[in-house]
């Protein structure tokens, strides 16, 4: 027996799953991926199907939500500790509280609002300067101050867990 709902068309891409443990690279890195694909699958949905695009925008703000609270908690500390690099986590948390403005204004907005869609497309164009930056420059360098990042993914996997979001963002 099928589990796959047959009435919501174009199903989002599934989380990557690891048999294990992952180190926190590699964790922040398909959290990277998915979050692309969800954004991916929001604009192939055109100007079309406002409920399906708001459902899809309130599980990008979701996963991002989680994601950045996990990182700005666990992952920026210890790389901050590691690497004395405070300029370049200075700017990865600006990014994070322009990207939280963009999420609450997303969450509380009606999908049929006249900006809904641009503020869509800003966070994604944010999320991916960000992106290229962390995985550019930030996962480098903590690869290079040999952090223990099995122990921080560990971290960062339950703290993601624990994460409890308001029901609007849901």
């Amino acid at each position: 027996m099928s589990t796959t709902s047959q009435t919501s068309g174009k199903m989002p891409k599934p989380i990557p799953t690891a048999t294990g443990p992952q180190d926190a690279i590699t964790l922040l890195t398909e959290d990277h991926e998915h979050v692309k694909s969800l954004f991916e699958q929001y604009e192939e949905l055109g100007d079309r199907a406002h409920v399906s695009k708001h459902k899809l925008a309130l599980q990008i703000c979701e996963e991002l939500t989680k994601h950045a609270t996990a990182e700005e908690e666990i992952f920026y500390p210890a790389v901050r500790a590691a690497t004395k690099d405070d300029d370049m986590l200075d700017e990865a948390v600006v990014e994070h509280a322009s990207a939280k403005d963009l999420i609450a204004q997303i969450i509380s907005a009606d999908p049929g609002e006249e900006l809904f869609d641009a503020k869509v497309k800003v966070l994604g164009e944010l999320i991916d300067h960000h992106v290229k930056e962390e995985e550019g420059e930030m996962f480098p360098k903590a690869r290079k101050a040999k952090l223990d990042l099995l122990a921080l993914g560990q971290a960062i996997a339950a703290r993601k867990e624990e994460i409890e979001l308001p029901p609007t963002a849901i």
